[in-house]
Parts: structure tokens; sequence; C-alpha cells
């Protein structure tokens, strides 16, 4: 880490006067986060009762060739809203909603907010067990099936606890006016909206800042996923906080999302913010690299959401005359790497950059509200960045504590739990109980462990640095996935990386490995000077002793890296259907990984 990135006084001086102008969006912000808890009257109904009032006639949302103003938005949502009610749903019970990006999916998830119903957000890339499994989870009284994944849905229903009569169903037509007709034995939902009034419902109780919104999903890059909890209180807090204090959205502006709404940073964080400014958003279907640009430029978008592999994926593409000819002027997200982070600014002529940190499950989040680099920004909640043992994989205690780490350092954070930061945890009490440290500082506490690493810049500033499960120990050493990352997406050719640790029979600790994507055929690759370029820049014990050259690296549908097959392959010809490669110690370059010398290497005929 360059000294730069540390946040210093002077580097705070210079964005004073920007602050000073922000100042009233952010104490706005802290507001409405501050009281949104509890059994305070709130929620995200009501943010968009209060948008289709205010603003009525303003654009709300654009998909495709549809658009809706506020107030044919917040009608659409009632009808469903009213119809759910008719249904016999109480207040408390969770609606399985299974659709790809759709205006569908916003108008479902704001009828259930409006009666107090949860919405479980299932992935809409996932199928088999792990589907069934995400569905039965969360004790579903009913389920809203796009006519996309129809098909999915219906293979696992056998294995599903939901009766057959609450099944309902919404077609995938050009238009949303178009109802389309349902398949034998589903409820046409549709249809009949036509028989439902258009006026907000009224719960028999109001909807309170702790009641349950929607189960967010992890991402389940190995083992089954587990539902988290999101209360209105915590989307009360994403749009205030990155609405009012971070984002600050005009009426005029329009924001474009590629990502995911199964997701906490598209439905939360992006359309929180919209709301908030009661400005467009522009949802797409998918993310498409080749198309991005030209539908920022088609709808005039003034903002978009990302994640860092989105980031990545734009960056890559061809370079063209009118890159920086777009309308952006601010984006929000996270993930954005410090190694691209000018070079994608400057190509794109991006002025300002909010990167946060969240997690769904989490109770401490930051914002770069100062428009700084390289950092994830400043946190109002308490939080502590502690020593960490990366040996036993534990926070590291002396006399019973915990420590923090100095400026610069990089430690584990946690999320202090207070009434005002209140962590709601998953469906499992057991796997709660496990993201929960106690007597951390003082007799009694209690913080919620992120599982990230992050490094104290200063000035309750940080940056990202590592997710634990993505750090492994080689030679008695921590080796950092990011760093070993970094260095690789700089070579000519590299088009994509990930690191994860192998086991080499007979050794401590895991080797390091690369999963390389390139943009040239791997004849032509210099392997001999990739070998030199890490050597040069890392530590010898960081450098991947194996590389795996794939030509399409799998994602999650919020492009996480999916490193757990990748593990579980490891460096073995028979179970990896790549080219695998591997550095023979006392060498100077990559060789081709047989079989034979797979076997050597595991018979310990070379000293790792």
């Amino acid at each position: 880490m360059s000294q730069q990135d540390l946040i210093t006084l002077p580097r705070l001086c210079a964005r004073l006067p920007r602050l000073l102008v922000d100042l009233p969006g952010i104490v706005k912000g802290l507001r409405i986060s501050n009281r949104s808890r509890g059994t305070y009257a709130t929620g995200l109904g009501s943010c968009v009762e209060l948008a289709a009032q205010q603003n009525p006639q303003g654009l709300a949302m654009i998909q495709g060739e549809n658009s809706l103003t506020y107030a044919a938005f917040n009608q659409w949502a009632n009808r469903i809203a009213h119809y759910l009610d008719s249904r016999g749903l109480q207040q408390g019970d969770t609606v399985a909603l299974f659709m790809e990006n759709r205006l569908e999916l916003l108008a479902c998830v704001t009828a259930c907010a409006k009666l107090g119903l949860v919405s479980a957000l299932v992935n809409s890339s996932q199928r088999g067990q792990v589907l069934a499994h995400s569905i039965n989870l969360v004790n579903p009284k009913m389920a809203v099936v796009g006519e996309e994944l129809l098909e999915a849905f219906e293979q696992v229903s056998p294995d599903l606890e939901l009766a057959t009569d609450a099944r309902a169903f919404l077609a995938d037509r050009p238009t949303w006016l178009d109802a389309g007709e349902a398949p034998s034995g589903w409820l046409h939902l549709a249809a009949e909206l036509a028989k439902q009034p258009e006026h907000n419902p009224q719960p028999a109780r109001p909807v309170q800042a702790d009641d349950s919104c929607f189960y967010i999903y992890t991402s389940g890059t190995s083992g089954l996923p587990k539902a988290v909890v999101f209360n209105h209180g915590r989307f009360m807090k994403g749009y205030a906080m990155f609405g009012f204090g971070a984002m600050r959205l005009r009426r005029d502006d329009r924001m474009y999302v590629t990502l995911p709404f199964y997701h906490g940073t598209a439905m939360v964080v992006c359309w929180g913010s919209v709301l908030a400014g009661q400005s467009t958003l522009i949802m797409a279907r998918k993310f498409s690299a080749s198309r991005f640009w030209d539908e920022v430029r088609q709808y005039q978008a003034t903002a978009f959401g990302y994640v860092g592999e989105l980031c990545r994926y734009l960056l890559e593409s061809p370079p063209r005359p009118e890159d920086s000819n777009n309308s952006i002027r601010i984006m929000l997200g996270n993930g954005l790497r410090p190694g691209i982070w000018q070079t994608f600014k400057q190509r794109f002529d991006i002025d300002r950059v909010v990167e946060l940190y969240a997690s769904s499950e989490g109770n401490v989040g930051f914002t770069n509200l100062l428009n700084l680099d390289n950092t994830v920004g400043f946190s109002p909640y308490p939080y502590a960045i502690v020593r960490y043992d990366q040996e036993r994989e534990a926070p590291l205690r002396e006399n019973g504590q915990l420590h923090k780490v100095k400026k610069g350092e990089a430690g584990l954070l946690l999320g202090k739990i207070t009434d005002k930061s209140p962590f709601h945890g998953y469906t499992d009490a057991q796997k709660t109980e496990k993201s929960i440290l106690r007597d951390v500082f003082e007799p009694g506490d209690a913080w919620f462990n992120t599982g990230d690493l992050m490094r104290d810049l200063g000035f309750r500033h940080a940056q990202f640095v590592d997710r634990l499960g993505d750090t492994f120990r080689w030679k008695g050493e921590n080796v950092s996935t990011t760093q070993v990352e970094a260095i690789l997406d700089g070579i000519d050719q590299v088009s994509e990386t990930v690191v994860y640790g192998v086991e080499i029979a007979g050794t401590n600790g895991r080797a390091g490995m690369a999963c390389i994507r390139l943009n040239a055929p791997a004849e032509s690759f210099d392997f001999q000077a990739m070998l030199e370029r890490l050597r040069k820049e890392l530590p010898n014990y960081a450098v991947p002793l194996f590389l795996r050259l794939s030509k399409q690296v799998e994602t999650t549908g919020t492009f996480k890296h999916k490193k757990g097959p990748l593990k579980e392959q490891g460096f073995d010809p028979q179970r990896c259907p790549d080219p695998l490669y591997a550095w023979i110690p006392g060498s100077d370059r990559y060789v081709p990984l047989t079989d034979e010398l797979h076997t050597a290497i595991q018979a310990g005929a070379y000293r790792y």
C-alpha cells in the first residue's frame, strides 16, 4: 500500500468545500437512518408512496421500451398488494419471488412491503437442489414465478413445501401490459389485477422498522445458500445514507443498473438511492459489456451501479473514441480495485466514485462520501479493525481481549452490535450465533464478525483488503489473493485472474494457484516473462506455483468468482478440464503439468 492511500488531515481539508455543500444531505440521511429502528412506522412501501405523492408524473423506471411514472408504478404495486391481501396472506408471511431483472419484480417487492409481507429474493440463476433449498428455507405461503424461469421452478416443484394453489405466474412479454396466458394449474397474477383497487392498502398494523422486508441469499459459492433477514429499518438506512448522504440524485437523474436485483447492491443501494432522489431507475435485464455504454447513451443515464468485476469487464472491452463521450457523472458500488481505479475514471471520464463496503447480513458499512481514491470511505457506525491470527484463523486475543490494529495496518473488521446497529442474522439461529464475537474489549459486549480484512487508513476511513476465506497461508506467511491478482491483472494479455490456495501432499499450508483467462493464444503467451514479473513484484512465497488456463472463469450472479470448484479440482489433471502449468523449484519458467508430473509432485519428488 502506498502512503498516499492513508487519509491525512491535508487530504481531508482539501475536501472540506465539497463536504460543506453536501452536509445538509448527510445530516438528513443520518437523521432518517437513526430513527428507522424499533417500532417506528416506516419502510420501503412508504418510500414509494412518498415519491408518488411528491413527484407523481416523474419517471420512476425504464426497461426496454417500457416506462412508468411514480404514480403509475405505485398504483400497479397497490393492485398486487390488494390481490395478495385477498389471498389471505398475513403480516410476516413470506412470498418467494423467482424472476429475472424485470419491473414486475420491483412491483411485487413493493406490494409485499406495503402489507408487511416478506419477499424472498430467490437467485434467478439457481437450479435443482439449491433452488429447492432456498425456497423451502423461508417457508413461503406463496410464490410468484416469471415465465422465463417457469421450467426451472417446475423441475423442483415436487420437492417444494408449498401449496400447489399458491403459485402465481407472470408472463414474460415485451410490454408489462400484456398479461399473456397462464399455464394450467397456475394463478394468473397479471390477469387478476384488473379487479383490484389502486389506492394505497392499509395493513392492520403499520409496517415498522423492525419488520422483515425481504430475504437476501448469500452468494453460495460453496455449499447451500443462507437466507439473510433484511428488515425495513436496514432498507431505510440504505435509502437514507446512500440516497441523501452519498449520491444525492436529482429528479432529472437516471441511474442505469445491470446488477441482479436479488442482491442488496441493486435492490437496496441503487434503488434506494433512486427513490430518495425521486429519480429514474433504468433496469437492464442482464449485464452486457458490449451494450453497456450504448445503452447508457440511449437512455441518457447520469449514474450507474457497479461491482468490481463489472468494471473490469468494461475496461477489458476494446477502446473506442466515444468512451469518454457519455453522460455519467457518478458511479455507485463496491469492489473497484485500486489497480484500475484511476484508469477506469480517466478512460470513461467519471467524476465521482461512490465506493462502499457493506454486506447483506452485516451491521456496519462504509461509504466514500468525499470522493477519495482507493477507499471504501467513512463509517458512522461503531466498528473496530482488530489483529488477526492467520495461523489459528481467529482474531488474536491477549489477556482475554482483542486489540485494534495501528493506522496503515490490516486486520479483521468487526461491527459493534447496538440498538442503532443491530445484527439481525440469518434464518438459522446457530449460524447467527457463530457470526458473533463476545467479550471483545469488555465483558458483555458483542460484535459481528464480518470475515473481511480491512486496512485502517485513519480518520475512520478504511480500505478493503481481502475476504478471509480467500487468504491462505504458505511457508509460514499470509498470502493475500487480492495482492497477487492485482499483479497478474497488470500483465499484458491477461484478461482475468482468480487466485486461491491448493494443497500439496506432505507440505503445510496451501500453495498459490492462479486461474487466468488470456486474450491471446497460449502458445504465443510469454510464461517466462510473466514469472519474472511475479518474482520481481511479489515475495517468493506469494508467487503462484500452479497456473490454470481457462476460457471462461465462472462467477456468481453478482460477478464474484466461484473459487470453491477451483479449489476442489486443484492442480490434478484428471479432475481439471483446462490446461495446467507448474513452476518447478529451481527453474525459471512454468511448464505444462502432465499426469506424470502431478504424480511426482504429490510423491514429494520436488522440494516445495
